[in-house]
């Protein structure tokens, strides 16, 4: 008889995932052998761990708690859209509870992720598949950390009877974990290149290890922080030892966009670890990044939903490219292109918004005859003649129309800027190296991005920076809480009245079948 640890998996599962190979030469190859009791092929499996990622990160599941919860984001609802029983208006007014249905859709698919990876680890896999799988694991408990505070495993035994519940580690117990995890995988992993990126690889471990050791004190301690001197050491360490790989770069002026582009694979040179998305191949979810914040009448139409503040867009000067630019890319099948009417395409889109195909003003949709004019003024309720048009509109990921569905953009998780802006935080922090250093760091982020040289660094303007640099890529809440911010007021959201909110609570549907959950408190 088959054995009780085959699971059931869909074709996109049974492809077969190596490093060595191209997106066109992956194959279906893996197979269920009848009778044996065995997966054959580990890297179905693999794969299957590797998709896992798709629904919680790309702007779904922990991205709307990571973005949503914050200033970078929010999900108006517009007359009866987006209302969702008041689902996204509670993430950022920070008035949720344990039924929210985002979090307990974060928790399970989290949990899917721990579980996919873990079964890869049954199954004779080779040694590079094994530290892929061990990583692709740590991931996913550091989220679990950072957003619950706490990160449930089934090893051992509780693997084979799932009458034990699985252990529940607290933030150090998993920080630990999570460091001698990697530890021993990392021999077994690849070197890693912006083109295989998608792919784990050293770098991707040590990027991981960077935001273990830089965030472990706020995990321990959220209302106040600590930066232990051995932690900031061991991010500045980490972080020279990718500078030293030599495999990555801060992109040159006009670039910043190749990091996001559908052939993001082939052209970023800052990706270190990122989600494979090939159109009819696998992936999947990376059109919400389109889907969300564009207006009805735009090409393709999307659902007309998520903006950011304001007071956001504010932090970004008129010449910083990543405001928003028109970008030239070979995807861009429209006239935008063709014929040069070089519309912005990328970045926040504010004012009159145009069609890329004839360069005619865009209308709205109710009512036809008002300007398609998307307002800096935005409010959690929008009603009345800004219905549409309330709120601008941030894309990072340029449109893939040359794909037909599905877009072949991979999404980004770990980017060499965000390696350089850690490092300069953790020098900042007590960590070895200098102000001035951090400062040469931040600027050399800042120069090719079109804006002028600081002549200082603070908390302060690094946490602005980061703003900048990382802007819906799911990082905000981290850092808000990492730096003392997010009880803080902002636009539509007042100052929190209790420090509960920095830590989401367990939802309601998963106590009662894991024993070893104790909700957070105040929930």
């Amino acid at each position: 008889m088959k054995s009780k640890y085959i699971i059931y998996i869909t074709l996109a599962g049974l492809i077969t995932f190596n490093s060595s190979c191209t997106k066109l030469e992956e194959e279906f190859r893996g197979e269920l052998e009848e009778g044996s009791g065995e997966i054959v092929d580990p890297a179905a499996l693999l794969t299957s761990a590797y998709t896992a990622f798709n629904t919680p990160y790309q702007q779904e599941q922990r991205w709307v708690l990571q973005e949503i919860s914050t200033d970078a984001a929010m999900a108006p609802t517009r007359g009866g859209d987006w209302d969702d029983n008041g689902m996204h208006r509670s993430i950022h007014l920070h008035e949720w509870n344990a039924d929210n249905g985002y979090m307990n859709n974060t928790f399970v698919s989290l949990g899917t992720l721990v579980f996919n990876a873990t079964n890869v680890l049954r199954f004779k896999p080779s040694a590079q598949q094994e530290a892929e799988a061990r990583f692709i694991r740590a991931v996913a408990i550091f989220d679990f950390i950072d957003l619950f505070g706490a990160a449930p495993l089934r090893e051992g035994e509780s693997l084979d009877d799932y009458r034990i519940p699985p252990i529940v580690m607290n933030p150090d117990q998993a920080m630990d974990y999570i460091i001698s995890e990697l530890t021993e995988a990392m021999p077994n992993l690849p070197e890693g290149t912006p083109k295989t990126a998608y792919v784990a690889s050293k770098n991707a471990a040590r990027a991981l290890l960077m935001k273990v050791h830089l965030n472990r004190g706020t995990f321990n301690n959220r209302q106040s922080p600590t930066f232990d001197p051995a932690d900031m050491n061991r991010v500045v360490a980490l972080a020279k030892e990718i500078t030293a790989s030599g495999s990555y770069s801060i992109s040159p002026k006009g670039k910043y966009f190749d990091n996001f582009a559908p052939d993001n694979d082939q052209k970023s040179t800052e990706n270190i670890f990122t989600l494979y998305n090939e159109n009819g191949v696998r992936g999947g979810n990376v059109d919400r990044t389109w889907n969300t914040i564009a207006h009805y009448n735009m090409n393709p139409g999307g659902w007309n939903g998520w903006c950011t503040l304001s007071d956001y867009y504010d932090k970004f000067a008129a010449t910083d490219e990543r405001r928003g630019i028109y970008y030239e890319y070979a995807a861009d099948t429209t006239s935008n292109r063709k014929r040069e009417f070089r519309r912005q395409n990328v970045g926040f889109f504010e004012g009159q918004q145009y069609n890329w195909s004839t360069n005619k003003p865009l209308m709205a949709r109710n009512p036809s005859n008002a300007p398609l004019k998307f307002t800096r003024e935005v409010t959690i309720r929008t009603s009345g003649a800004t219905l549409e048009t309330a709120g601008i509109r941030p894309l990072k990921y340029a449109f893939d129309y040359e794909s037909n569905g599905q877009r072949n953009n991979d999404w980004v998780v770990y980017r060499y800027a965000d390696v350089i802006l850690m490092q300069a935080e953790a020098i900042l922090r007590g960590g070895t190296g200098t102000s001035a250093e951090a400062l040469l760091l931040i600027n050399k982020i800042r120069v090719p991005r079109g804006v002028a040289a600081l002549s200082s660094l603070t908390l302060d303007n690094l946490l602005d920076e980061r703003a900048r640099e990382l802007y819906w890529e799911g990082w905000r809440r981290q850092d808000l809480i990492r730096f003392g911010k997010f009880l803080q007021a902002w636009q539509e959201k007042q100052e929190d009245p209790d420090p509960k909110t920095l830590v989401y609570p367990i939802p309601s549907q998963q106590i009662p079948v894991n024993p070893n959950l104790t909700q957070n408190q105040g929930y």
